[in-house]
């Protein structure tokens, strides 16, 4: 439910206030910190950070599929591979 919440933006983006939430004058804008669900960079925020601490457990992406990941531990191979269905 959470996932795209932990991306760190890149860019500087400014949203409106959210209904319900008036902080000063109604026109004033809030500065995003992080990626939010319907924002177009919140997949590859999330991808990037997810990345990062992967890569960060000794793990390896493949060059074939960005979506896998695999790590030696003890003599085995460990794979992950990621599915992210947002339908």
């Amino acid at each position: 439910k959470t996932a795209f919440l932990n991306g760190e933006l890149e860019e500087t983006v400014y949203i409106r206030q959210p209904p319900g939430y008036v902080e000063g004058e109604p026109y004033l804008a809030c500065k995003l910190e992080k990626a939010l669900y319907g924002l177009k960079q919140a997949p590859r925020a999330w991808y990037a950070r997810l990345r990062s601490e992967l890569e960060a457990m000794n793990f390896t992406v493949s060059q074939a599929d960005p979506g896998l990941f695999y790590r030696d531990v003890l003599g085995e191979r460990v794979y992950l591979l990621l599915y992210v269905d947002d339908m």
